[in-house]
């Protein structure tokens, strides 16, 4: 074959690869964190009674998962100055990577709401909770451990789509590496490293994600578990609202052992005064 291995320009070069790896997780983080507000809150208007946003939200999921991330890239950072709307190149990318991953985690969002209990729900407007109380202390963490699973895969794929970044030279790992392709030539070294440098970050975040569904997994009560002794539960404490009989004491305690394993057996539900 003729071609000479020579690592020494990568380990030259070593820390613009690491500046463009920091840079591709900030990307993918803000992405995500937006996405997730934006999924968030088109997940529970999909679920609503009212027609419109349901509607809305439906139009926005299969526009945005039909078309491609690069077109959406390209169309952000190039179509909008057109129109009167200039972004730098990170808020370009970020903006376009947020909408997209919106897109996807409306889906996962919606799926995880779908799985939770009827029952719960209206236990819960039995003993009194408002609809933000509902959906803060009932709906959400039953919704999140049922999400944890397809919330990985997402967030992994996520963090890949970085990589098109580099389209609109925003100097982040892929563009790292094709820039020191074309000045030094040394083409599998390069791409080598980027390669095991996404392999490992991958990898990495996998693994505390799975971490992460041990330590809560779907369908059991941690609550339940034993505990050592100075070991604090995994879940939080929350209480019910304060009843205002002694049927509604007897069903908020009902409905606490009910919460699919998000009730704390120590959660006190105290008396009118």
């Amino acid at each position: 074959m003729g071609y000479t291995f020579q690592f020494g320009v990568i380990e030259a070069n070593f820390d613009h690869f690491v500046y463009g790896l920091a840079l591709g997780l900030a990307l993918a983080f803000a992405a995500i964190l937006v996405g997730t507000l934006i999924g968030l809150a088109c997940a529970f208007a999909a679920i609503g009674k009212a027609p419109l946003p349901s509607r809305l939200v439906g139009i926005y999921v299969s526009a945005i998962r039909n078309t491609p991330l690069l077109v959406i890239i390209m169309f952000v950072y190039f179509a909008l100055p057109q129109l009167g709307i200039r972004l730098g190149k990170l808020e370009s990318f970020v903006f376009s990577l947020a909408i997209y991953a919106g897109a996807y985690l409306t889906e996962v969002f919606r799926a995880g709401l779908a799985g939770v209990p009827r029952g719960v729900i209206d236990a819960g407007r039995a003993i009194g909770l408002t609809g933000f109380q509902l959906a803060l202390h009932v709906i959400s963490p039953i919704m999140w451990r049922n999400c944890l699973p397809a919330l990985g895969t997402t967030f992994i794929s996520l963090f890949k789509d970085t990589s098109l970044a580099a389209v609109i030279a925003i100097p982040e790992l892929t563009y790292q590496a094709r820039k020191l392709n074309t000045e030094t030539f040394r083409v599998a070294e390069a791409w080598a490293t980027a390669s095991v440098l996404y392999l490992a970050t991958c990898l990495l975040i996998a693994a505390g994600l799975r971490q992460l569904e041990r330590r809560f997994p779907v369908g059991k009560n941690p609550a339940s578990r034993p505990s050592s002794p100075g070991r604090a539960r995994p879940w939080p404490q929350w209480c019910a609202p304060i009843p205002r009989s002694k049927d509604a004491c007897t069903t908020g305690m009902t409905f606490a052992r009910q919460i699919s394993s998000n009730a704390n057996p120590r959660c006190r539900i105290s008396s009118p005064r």
